[in-house]
């Protein structure tokens, strides 16, 4: 069984990472999506829990898919998973260089890890988590930037506190 795991804050899910997770999991026969801390976003908008629930809810539709959340180093998650693969999306050739270097990185602590980069729709590519964690500050509407389940909880929370 070849399993991929695709990393990633996902704070929030975005119809970009949906898309990138909708295309790995034809290519492989188990994705896991796992979201981890990100050191350099200094003030997450969602824990940890609720950015995993906002995962689960938005991959139920895949047969092949499941979310984790992980807070430590990302091989030893691979390698405890036996995943032959981390995916990774880009939006722009930056992205790539970026990637390109990580990808040496995580090599190097795990030689079974190969990197499989997923570029991003053009029609998504304007879409980051970023910027619909604006939508969300300002209560914008947020299904044309997130899968509905995940939109939909989101709601939920605001109403909820």
């Amino acid at each position: 069984m070849k399993i991929a795991v695709f990393p990633g804050s996902f704070d929030p899910v975005t119809l970009g990472h949906m898309n990138i997770i909708e295309r790995a999991s034809r290519l492989f026969d188990k994705v896991i999506v796992c979201t981890v801390s990100n050191g350099e976003k200094k003030s997450p908008m969602f824990t940890p829990e609720r950015r995993l629930a906002l995962l689960e809810a938005s991959v139920a539709e895949f047969s092949n898919v499941e979310a984790a959340a992980w807070s430590g180093l990302l091989t030893d998650f691979a390698r405890d998973c036996g995943a032959v693969a981390l995916i990774r999306g880009t939006r722009c050739g930056s992205n790539f260089d970026e990637e390109y270097a990580m990808a040496q990185i995580y090599r190097s602590l795990c030689l079974q890890l190969d990197m499989v980069v997923i570029p991003a729709e053009p029609t998504l590519a304007h879409i980051s988590s970023t910027m619909v964690r604006e939508m969300i500050k300002y209560d914008q509407p947020l299904e044309k930037y997130m899968p509905l389940p995940a939109a939909e909880l989101v709601k939920g929370w605001q109403k909820n506190g």
